[in-house]
């Protein structure tokens, strides 16, 4: 197999020849089709989130066949077509665990973080952990559905049934969960970078109801906010634009300090809260919506030896919707 292979920070991704992985029992092997790159990976390789298995390969936003199976395995067969996401093992016994909160898992694994991902042509996964995709054809579009899309849709939810839902960071998650949110009936305001008109028009075209600098106020009180930028001080500017009894949800793994803020702000019963990861049925509602919604992404396309130049311009901002890595 072929793979893109972090070893440090600062250093580029290195292109290596490794022998094909073997799954062990309750494991699939898995043809990589397409692997979407995530703003996650960005953090895991600009040492943002700590503690990496090195050396690592990137990458968890997957779709692909299964080409082996391992031992007791009876989920998937070869030929299947199945998508991996972030969270790719927990332990099944810990208090989360068995509370059904299996995204916080105290002893998780998370794919192309602590157990190799898919910016490779071949990546192991556990059959528990991979979703069936066969109504999917088009494995590059399906790909930014299994990070962008499940944390996106996990953050909706979270983000209560309001109305008036404000997006802060229109990247791969916001123009997903835009067209969910049309189909549900809300209204989307969308809010990026100033002066980034080219994301505002992108917004707009997928039915955004307003879009605007983030630093802007918005025409309406928001009954929700959820941040996907990964910028600390949008947390007090989203707070001032939601109503009375609006909830600001942060939908990403990392995200820089948020700021000291006047208390009034968050008076009125206004609440502040994270998502972490997803649950496995989180995966099987939102595979099961996005057709329904008539979900279409927007994807850039990279062959997988140009993992670093897909990075830099995720990190530059040089496209819109999500860029994705074909082996």
């Amino acid at each position: 197999m072929k793979a893109m292979v972090f070893r440090a920070v600062g250093q580029p991704l290195e292109l290596e020849e490794r022998p094909d992985p073997t799954p062990e029992s309750g494991q699939i092997r898995i043809r990589v089709e397409a692997c979407a790159v995530c703003r996650t990976d960005l953090h895991i390789i600009d040492g943002e989130l700590p503690f990496p298995k090195l050396p690592l390969i990137p990458g968890h936003q997957i779709i692909g066949i299964v080409d082996a199976v391992g031992p007791d395995t009876v989920d998937h067969r070869v030929g299947d077509r199945v998508g991996v996401p972030w969270l790719g093992h927990v332990c099944g016994h810990c208090h989360y665990c068995a509370s059904g909160k299996e995204n916080l898992c105290d002893f998780p694994l998370f794919t192309g973080y602590t157990r190799d991902g898919g910016f490779a042509t071949h990546v192991i996964a556990d059959a528990d952990f991979a979703f069936p995709m066969g109504n999917f054809d088009d494995p590059v579009a399906a790909a930014p559905l299994m990070c962008a899309g499940l944390i996106g849709w996990r953050s909706l939810r979270l983000a209560g049934e309001g109305e008036r839902i404000g997006l802060y960071g229109f990247g791969a998650a916001a123009h997903i969960i835009t067209q969910v949110c049309n189909w549900q009936g809300r209204e989307v305001y969308a809010f990026t970078r100033p002066g980034d008109e080219a994301a505002q028009r992108f917004a707009l075209s997928l039915g955004a109801r307003w879009s605007g600098p983030a630093d802007a106020t918005p025409p309406d009180a928001l009954d929700a906010a959820i941040i996907f930028a990964p910028v600390g001080s949008l947390v007090p500017a989203a707070l001032k634009a939601v109503r009375k009894g609006g909830r600001v949800v942060c939908g990403g793994i990392h995200m820089s300090d948020i700021p000291t803020f006047p208390y009034y702000i968050l008076w009125e019963e206004r609440e502040i809260r994270s998502v972490a990861n997803l649950t496995r049925q989180d995966g099987k509602e939102f595979v099961a919506i996005a057709p329904k919604a008539g979900v279409k992404t927007t994807t850039t396309v990279y062959p997988l030896t140009a993992a670093n130049e897909a990075l830099a311009d995720l990190r530059a901002g040089s496209f819109t919707g999500a860029a994705v890595l074909v082996p």
